[in-house]
């Protein structure tokens, strides 16, 4: 059985819910971004306490499908984004039909209605988050960025991220202040 949790965005994450699936006598198969694969066949009556131990630590399960695929999506993006970006060989809705085995036009639709942005801004908000984070805490320079990121050039990056942020990339590395969002405030 497959549990969709939200929220669930890097590895400590996995390492948290793991763990709590563990003492709630459940058995954890592959724990992934967002998904869990569990040996049960369905959750135990106690459902609630499992819900309400996910919940202190700001995870959510989610039941209803349309979630589960947002989720999904979301969870795609910022791990193509976080480990991926530059291995990237196809576009972002190739990409992404391929993982979800839906066509993009629907997931692009669903993202919408549901999101209230675009698949494409969200993915574009999750790049720029990284830019900042390689900018304020890496060496790199935007060249070296625009490439570990998959932009065509750091000119574009350049662009983009004075468009999003208002700040050029150089400023912003300057002020160093605490401009960054949480992955999950995107």
């Amino acid at each position: 059985m497959n549990l969709y949790i939200k929220n669930m965005v890097c590895n400590r994450c996995k390492l948290v819910v793991k763990e709590i699936l563990e003492k709630q006598g459940l058995h954890p198969i592959h724990v992934d971004l967002g998904e869990v694969e569990i040996v049960e066949n369905q959750l135990p009556d106690n459902k609630s306490t499992l819900v309400a131990e996910l919940e202190k630590v700001g995870f959510e399960l989610l039941d209803d499908q349309k979630t589960q695929l947002i989720e999904k999506i979301k969870t795609l993006i910022i791990d193509l984004v976080q480990n991926r970006a530059n291995q990237l060989t196809v576009t972002l809705s190739e990409y992404l039909s391929s993982k979800i085995g839906q066509d993009y036009s629907s997931l692009s639709n669903l993202f919408s209605e549901v999101e209230g942005q675009t698949i494409e801004k969200y993915y574009i908000g999750q790049r720029i988050e990284k830019v900042k984070e390689l900018l304020v805490y890496d060496d790199l320079t935007l060249s070296e960025i625009a490439f570990q990121l998959n932009y065509s050039s750091a000119a574009y990056l350049s662009n983009q991220f004075k468009k999003i942020t208002g700040l050029t990339p150089s400023h912003f590395k300057k002020i160093k202040t605490s401009k960054r969002l949480s992955l999950d405030e995107i």
